[in-house]
């Protein structure tokens, strides 16, 4: 029987290829998501095997889809593309459950034993990836615990990429109100003042990219 698979990046023409790949490589593509909240409703209702998921999506993030997904499908295994080696954004991914690690730049080569890794329950990491959590290790990287829920980094994510509060409230189907609010308490938790330094936190914490 066939691995089924979500694809979940921003742009169209990355999907279409990674859909033309996997398809040729005997995958059964299910469904295609362009944002990290898409792609979290598409593996509730499709529960597929693995799922596909660029670093760096709008709306909700790699990392946080894969700890949604985790919850929302739990049987479905989810693989972080990136284009950075950054040790937190990679400790931050498997901390969240992520099964696989590939660098876009060898999607081509290492996405397909990522996939057959990851349905089968193993981790797949590519080489440049190993090689950062090898150091994590040997250097005793930690991170420090998140003081923010998931849904407060979510609103921080689209607050850094420049959403008003009204947008905020309107793509997370809440009152401006309750926008609002989260707003204010995830200044009040970060000890933060305006929004530059918001957008400051969320690149470090690997919620958007720079």
């Amino acid at each position: 029987m066939s691995v089924t698979v979500l694809i979940a990046d921003d742009h169209q023409i990355v999907r279409q290829g990674l859909k033309a790949l996997l398809e040729r490589e005997g995958f059964k593509v299910l469904g295609e998501a362009a944002n990290g909240q898409e792609a979290v409703q598409m593996a509730e209702e499709l529960h597929p095997d693995v799922a596909v998921l660029d670093l760096a999506m709008p709306i909700l993030n790699g990392i946080d889809a894969t700890r949604e997904i985790l919850r929302a499908s739990p049987k479905t295994k989810s693989i972080l593309l990136t284009m950075h080696t950054d040790r937190r954004y990679i400790l931050e991914g498997l901390r969240g459950g992520a099964k696989g690690y590939v660098m876009k730049t060898h999607a081509a080569d290492d996405l397909v034993r990522a996939i057959r890794e990851a349905a089968r329950g193993g981790t797949y990491l590519s080489p440049e990836i190993s090689e950062a959590v090898v150091l994590a290790y040997q250097n005793k990287t930690e991170i420090p615990p998140d003081p923010l829920s998931a849904r407060e980094r979510q609103v921080l994510q689209l607050i850094a990429e420049g959403k008003t509060t009204k947008e905020v409230a309107s793509t997370l189907d809440i009152s401006a109100k309750t926008a609002e609010t989260y707003r204010t308490r995830i200044m009040e938790k970060l000890d933060l003042h305006i929004t530059a330094d918001l957008v400051r936190y969320a690149i470090r914490r690997g919620l958007v990219q720079p």
